[in-house]
């Protein structure tokens, strides 16, 4: 069987979380599967994570735009290809192509109403791609893969599409997000300095939730005796700046550890060094970033709804995110009961056993193959 797999992103060098999703699947896929051809369809990057190997060939589309790569260059690309299959693994899909397809539908936060508008150009004009491209090519697939039961379920809430049509295939996460002993020296690039830090990662999306974790971290610091650092990855400091204004919790300002985006290759040194991490999001299909925090021995402060529960289980530091006093609470406790932080350390290395992306990679090929 032939099998062509959208992975436009996976080559630039900042890559997020369907990217990971997408490299790191078809990554077992190869260790997996030698008898089907694969042609891997990218588009043009820095970042070449991904090599050839023999019945793997990756095809390069170089058109800059992501609306014209997907509606234009990659059904040319189908076209010369003629696979038996077409996988696409962020959402989306051509409107038109002849080929059989899957999709990957990750959430359809795009149906949803928005808590707040995003202040990112990028994500916007996103979010109303999908919002258009989506419930017309949801009807021509054969099967949609989604992450987590409780997004199968959304969908079939929110669409017509049947439940029989759609399969539950849980992420996994990277290996290399373990516990390290030597892991100072990368934290000492981003966090000169200080011995002990909380770590978020942030985002502009209004569901991440930064504007109530900021608060809530305001109200800690007025609680703590002696208050542990914030650090916030992938947020410019202007943008930070901007909600602290808006927001008047100026005292937090010093506590506060800023330096931008922080590539993937650091961020098992930075869950590694970090008190807790706060993953209190609003929404979220699945939640990657909780596993690598737990597999790096990391207690992770999450939250109580969408996805979460089912992927950091019922022993979790589980929280309503739309209330900062419980964030709040949690802070202290983490900070103050090191019995209690242990504990949670030792669920989290545990919980992730549950999950791996070679688990991923062989119900992804099983489905494959029931479709040849």
């Amino acid at each position: 069987m032939k099998i062509a797999i959208e992975a436009q992103r996976i080559f630039r060098p900042n890559k997020h979380g369907m990217d990971f999703v997408a490299l790191e699947t078809i990554r077992e896929l190869q260790k997996l599967d030698k008898e089907n051809e694969y042609y891997i369809l990218v588009s043009s990057g820095e970042d070449h994570c991904l090599q050839e190997t023999g019945n793997f060939h990756i095809m390069e589309i170089k058109i800059p735009s992501y609306p014209l790569w997907e509606q234009l260059g990659l059904p040319f690309a189908i076209k010369k290809i003629k696979p038996d299959l077409l996988h696409c693994t962020s959402n989306t899909a051509p409107l038109y192509c002849k080929v059989p397809l899957i999709l990957t539908l990750h959430d359809i936060i795009f149906l949803e109403k928005r808590d707040g508008r995003n202040k990112s150009f990028y994500q916007n004009l996103g979010w109303y791609y999908r919002k258009f491209v989506v419930p017309r090519i949801l009807p021509k697939c054969k099967k949609i893969i989604t992450v987590s039961e409780f997004e199968k379920e959304n969908i079939c809430h929110k669409t017509d599409i049947e439940g029989n049509r759609i399969l539950t295939i849980h992420n996994g996460y990277s290996k290399h997000f373990h516990q390290m002993d030597n892991y100072i020296e990368i934290v000492s690039k981003y966090v000169p300095n200080v011995t002990e830090y909380f770590f978020f990662l942030g985002n502009t999306d209004p569901k991440k939730n930064t504007k109530r974790i900021l608060k809530a971290y305001a109200q800690y610091i007025e609680k703590s005796q002696n208050p542990v650092s914030l650090l916030i990855a992938d947020l410019k400091k202007e943008i930070v700046e901007e909600y602290i204004k808006e927001l008047g919790i100026e005292k937090v300002r010093e506590y506060l550890i800023v330096p931008g985006y922080i590539p993937n290759t650091d961020l098992a040194a930075i869950y590694n060094g970090a008190k807790a991490f706060i993953y209190a999001s609003l929404r979220e299909s699945f939640g990657i970033p909780l596993l690598e925090g737990m597999a790096c021995g990391t207690p992770v402060i999450t939250s109580n709804i969408s996805a979460i529960p089912e992927v950091a289980g019922c022993e979790a530091i589980l929280v309503n995110p739309f209330n900062e006093q419980e964030i709040t609470n949690q802070l202290i406790k983490i900070e103050t009961d090191e019995n209690y932080r242990i504990q949670q350390i030792e669920y989290g290395l545990k919980r992730v056993t549950q999950f791996s992306w070679e688990q991923t990679a062989r119900k992804v090929l099983e489905l494959y193959k029931s479709l040849s």
